[in-house]
């Protein structure tokens, strides 16, 4: 099997020309599992793939990673195929949160009778979950708040962090496979970001080594991190995966 990471969009909440900081692991060249859902995000996902996503994971509930949910609500509801199986991941401190800010709006039809989790299939995760007989690994990171953002790791595939400031602690444990590790970072930090001054402080060079970074402000951020020596995602890049060392349900 050949697996890939698709960056749907790689900026931060203002960076609108770069997409909302959305991706999707794909196996071979097919959506499995899709990470987040942003508004900018959701339009490139549906104009590559032709289709709202099957599965979803949330890191955090900031509304450039969850703002495409009332379209996906509207995709998913009125299609009879669709409704109820679109499988949304959400790390279970999360689905107040999540439900404060898409789900709980009075009469969500004009019509009555539809609650807005009606279209979706909501599984609240804790340290792990499986998805299509595979697990997947979920972590706390450094955003904003405790316990409002968290990292995904595909083992021996693919670590997305999220929003976060540095995290060297879990990363030491979540990303010790070779890992390719999506990270979160600006040229200047703040508060719930990173900077890359910050990662290049913070991580040890192996490790830095195999971050990509995004969430950044504009194309020149990205230039500058670039000439910095890193390595920086763009809207649309194809990042190649080794395949996953992940347990497997058959071996569980």
């Amino acid at each position: 099997m050949v697996w890939q990471l698709r960056l749907q969009g790689v900026g931060n909440a203002s960076a609108v020309e770069l997409g909302s900081a959305m991706a999707t692991i794909e196996r071979d060249g097919k959506p499995w599992l899709t990470i987040d859902c942003g508004g900018e995000g959701l339009t490139h996902y549906l104009a590559q793939y032709g289709g709202a996503p099957d599965a979803i994971f949330i890191t955090h509930t900031h509304l450039d990673h969850v703002a495409g949910f009332e379209r996906l609500f509207v995709d998913s509801y009125f299609d009879a195929n669709r409704r109820g199986r679109t499988r949304v991941y959400v790390p279970a401190p999360l689905v107040p949160l999540l439900h404060q800010r898409v789900g709980d709006y009075p009469n969500v039809l004009a019509e009555g009778g539809v609650n807005f989790w009606d279209a979706f299939h909501v599984i609240p995760v804790g340290a792990s979950f499986w998805h299509d007989g595979l697990r997947l690994e979920v972590f706390p990171t450094r955003h904003h708040w405790p316990d409002t953002s968290f990292g995904l790791r595909l083992r021996g595939s693919v670590v997305w962090t999220g929003d976060t400031r540095p995290i060297p602690e879990q990363l030491a444990r979540f990303a010790d496979a070779d890992e390719v590790i999506a990270h979160d970072c600006a040229l200047h930090g703040n508060p719930s970001h990173s900077g890359i001054d910050d990662l290049e402080r913070e991580y040890p060079a192996p490790l830095l080594s195999r971050c990509l970074l995004y969430h950044y402000a504009d194309a020149g951020e990205g230039d500058a991190l670039a000439a910095r020596g890193h390595r920086v995602a763009r809207p649309g890049d194809v990042i190649a995966l080794a395949p996953p060392t992940a347990q497997r349900a058959q071996d569980a």
